[in-house]
């Protein structure tokens, strides 16, 4: 147990169910607590997604605690998720700790390397709590998943370790929400319920009024406040932790750009595309596995954790010749890191790092091939975009990729990176590109280019950073006008000034 007396002001959302909101509350816990003043820090102890940034400090951590750091004002740190776990198989993950690989586990063999990842994780906590006013807590899955409850690091095992108080959120929208709270309560143990300083009601569609009946209820059987109900807010956005977001063709409207991303089974930082989903001139459509791809003008190769196998997983849904078939029609494609790699001639994995030691050959589009290494490439980025016909544009982004890519191609890089290091290249005919990086499309002028390029003429860019904070801002508003914040501020130990 850590000295109590060093126990920090500090809060910790979990919830009842999985996808129950708690990265996007957290996130606007966090921006409510700032804006009066306080210095808050963002931590989840453990999180397991395919979607992560690179820390200020060259790590790796899951995306929700970078927008969450973003809802802080501070840069992300790899201290703010000191655990991710980055499946790679359906039994197994690749593990990071402190924004480092440590290596690939199964379940079983992680379980038993908790107590490691135990003290790691409250080293980064300590450190946290050492700058900050307070630590807004960020839980994974639900506290009640009994079969994970030992060796718990993640939800109530954590709370109970450093001494946080817990509040549950649920959300109504999926329905049972208070067989949800009062379940989970009752599925806790006496000190970890004593713990739980009361409940939140997430998108709440209608009258609160007709609401309170349950409400009166479930403060009766279980003696916890019910801190607030928030609104389901419409068009609120802020980037998933792993589910990928659908979104349809909608249409066949004048100056519209049709875009097709195929779900591939290890896909990673899909997040990349939140920008072109919420663009009102972009279509784009994720086709998942069985599914035929529709017509289009662009196609967009994905992220992967495991690009041999997932590269094995275009060509058994017939993917491949979808792709040959759009080239052959004047279309254009692009590719995203692991997309990137598969477009070249080969893809060599000696060492068997991501599956089965061998090679496979790549799509054949770009001139260019990977072979798979050990150290991992993080680097946050910045440079100048050169594509055909549309000048030089700024771009940002971020590398997170264990293969280093040669070839002849890259005597002519697509983007030139601070400090002359070069990166992605474009076909001699100009339909297809491929980049390392990953959140190409969040600057502006990056992202107009990329568009033009791939026929879509004349239209305003939207600022994506600006997005993102409207939406934190959006949550934040919600809980300051309906939750109880000066409870919440009484639990977490913070006084007004």
């Amino acid at each position: 147990m850590t000295d109590k007396t060093l126990s920090p002001r500090s809060i910790m959302i979990q919830g009842a169910t999985s996808d129950a909101g708690k990265s996007v509350l957290c996130a606007g816990l966090c921006r409510a607590l700032t804006r009066r003043g306080f210095k808050i820090a963002p931590f989840k102890p453990q999180n397991m997604a395919l979607n992560s940034a690179v820390t200020v400090d060259g790590g790796e951590i899951g995306r929700a605690q970078a927008v969450q750091a973003q809802a802080c004002g501070l840069e992300p740190h790899s201290d703010m998720n000191p655990v991710l776990l980055k499946p790679n198989t359906d039994i197994g993950a690749q593990v990071i700790v402190n924004g480092k690989v440590v290596k690939d586990m199964d379940a079983r063999s992680y379980h038993d390397y908790k107590p490691k990842v135990m003290q790691a994780i409250l080293s980064s906590f300590e450190r946290l709590k050492s700058f900050s006013d307070a630590v807004v807590v960020e839980g994974a899955g639900s506290p009640a998943e009994i079969n994970l409850r030992e060796g718990d690091v993640a939800n109530m095992g954590f709370a109970e370790e450093a001494d946080v108080p817990v509040v549950i959120v649920a959300d109504i929208d999926r329905g049972g929400v208070f067989a949800h709270l009062y379940g989970t309560l009752a599925l806790l143990s006496e000190s970890e319920q004593a713990r739980v300083k009361g409940f939140i009601i997430n998108r709440f569609r209608g009258d609160v009024t007709l609401l309170q009946p349950g409400l009166d209820w479930l403060e009766e059987k279980t003696g916890k406040k019910v801190l607030g109900v928030l609104p389901y807010l419409h068009g609120l956005h802020l980037e998933a932790e792993d589910a990928v977001a659908d979104q349809q063709f909608t249409g066949e409207e004048a100056n519209v750009l049709k875009v097709v991303v195929p779900v591939v089974s290890r896909i990673s930082n899909h997040t990349d595309f939140d920008p072109l989903r919420l663009h009102p001139n972009v279509d784009i459509r994720f086709v998942r596995k069985g599914e035929e791809f529709p017509a289009c003008d662009l196609i967009i190769l994905p992220g992967s954790k495991n690009t041999r196998s997932d590269l094995d997983f275009v060509r058994a849904n017939g993917w491949d010749r979808a792709v040959y078939r759009h080239l052959r029609f004047g279309g254009k494609v692009m590719g995203i890191c692991g997309g990137y790699q598969m477009l070249g001639e080969m893809l060599h994995d000696p060492l068997g790092l991501e599956s089965a030691a061998g090679s496979s050959k790549g799509l054949g589009l770009l001139d260019i091939e990977t072979t798979m290494e050990p150290d991992k490439q993080l680097h946050r980025v910045s440079g100048v975009l050169r594509l055909p016909g549309q000048g030089s544009a700024t771009v940002t982004g971020y590398e997170i990729h264990a293969g280093i890519t040669t070839g002849k191609a890259l005597e002519h890089p697509l983007i030139t990176l601070e400090g002359d290091r070069p990166d992605g290249v474009i076909s001699d005919d100009g339909l297809v590109f491929g980049t390392y990086l990953h959140g190409v499309f969040e600057h502006p002028e990056a992202c107009r280019a990329i568009l033009e390029w791939a026929s879509l003429k004349d239209v305003e860019i939207p600022d994506y950073n600006e997005t993102r904070e409207d939406g934190i801002n959006r949550i934040a508003n919600a809980m300051d006008e309906h939750l109880d914040m000066d409870y919440i501020m009484q639990v977490i130990g913070l006084k007004q000034a």
